[in-house]
């Protein structure tokens, strides 16, 4: 694409944005917890990046999961206090490591910042749930360990979330299945395959569920949209365009895909990944199997790519410029 074509783009894109904003009735925004094992793909900053660069949202803590979560806990606050959301609490979550887990391809990142004592993930989750007793969504980003032990610990007070909106599952298409092809059918996926137990707890919990599989999550971001975000020169933008190139080094990847993001979009706004009722079940090899009966979950399948990018890019290129409180053209 030509710049002159990427400038009509862009302007159309903040066109639209605008248009949208202001058909918008003001809400006051929906308190949500995000569990996240940000630090191997780069979904999860670009995910976490949406939630920050969106006002329907009220974020109450980032709680860090799988993994070296201390670690994750770090990149997050680096995170927040370069983007000035430090006002944002962070809670370690419980380090727990699986066969075949990512690796941590943004550790360099993470280990600029300095470690700080956090509140346990568990601990801050049931104390908040507590507080905001059927108000507060959660959003599951990784593998449900600290869900599954929150659930353990306290099913009254977990059962009280008003929804889990979660990544994860591979419905009826698997990874790299794009729908261009004959569909190979669904796999184990990673969010769920890690802790096979904590997801079939959470599948089992009442809470509702709203699940953003494979077959909807594949969406990528191309070149054109990478040098758009990436030459934006925000706070935000700036810190995931490092995040990316640490990712794409380690893991020799060039193009990432939104998995995480679109759970978010759907937090945000419903009509970016509509649902259909399902009732899925995790089995002990970590597929998410369809049976027959009562839904259990509300399950996007199939989503627009335009759809989705239209909404995602706007939000995070009319972040306000570093250290000006004015906003881009």
């Amino acid at each position: 694409m030509s710049i002159s074509g990427i400038a009509l783009w862009l302007a159309c894109c903040c066109c639209a944005a605008q248009v949208n904003t202001a058909a918008r009735p003001a809400v006051a925004a929906q308190p949500v917890i995000i569990d996240t094992d940000i630090g191997d793909d780069i979904d999860d900053a670009l995910a976490v990046g949406l939630a920050l660069s969106s006002p329907e949202l009220h974020i109450v803590g980032i709680t860090s999961a799988w993994g070296d979560t201390e670690l994750r806990a770090r990149l997050l606050d680096r995170l927040l206090s370069e983007t000035g959301r430090s006002d944002i609490p962070v809670a370690v979550g419980i380090e727990k490591h699986g066969k075949g887990g990512g690796a941590f391809s943004q550790a360099r990142w993470a280990q600029r910042q300095p470690p700080r004592e956090h509140p346990k993930a568990v601990d801050f989750l049931l104390e908040q749930i507590r507080q905001r007793p059927g108000e507060i969504t959660l959003i599951s980003l990784g593998p449900m360990t600290n869900l599954g032990a929150a659930l353990d610990r306290d099913p009254v007070t977990f059962k009280r979330l008003k929804r889990i909106v979660m990544m994860g599952g591979s419905v009826r298409r698997g990874y790299d299945d794009l729908g261009y092809l004959p569909t190979r059918g669904p796999e184990p996926e990673y969010n769920i395959a890690m802790d096979v137990e904590a997801a079939k707890k959470v599948f089992g919990s009442g809470v509702p569920l709203y699940v953003m599989p494979l077959d909807s999550t594949q969406l990528k971001l191309d070149d054109t949209k990478r040098e758009l975000l990436f030459t934006r020169s925000t706070d935000l933008t700036d810190a995931i365009a490092l995040l990316y190139l640490q990712w794409s080094r380690e893991t020799k990847n060039q193009t990432p895909t939104m998995f995480d993001a679109v759970a978010v979009a759907y937090a945000i706004d419903p009509a970016v990944c509509p649902v259909e009722p399902l009732r899925l079940r995790i089995d002990d090899q970590g597929y998410t199997r369809e049976e027959p009966g009562a839904a259990n979950t509300f399950v996007c399948l199939r989503s627009d790519s335009d759809n989705f990018f239209s909404f995602y890019m706007p939000r995070l290129l009319e972040q306000k410029l570093q250290g000006s409180g004015s906003l881009l053209p």
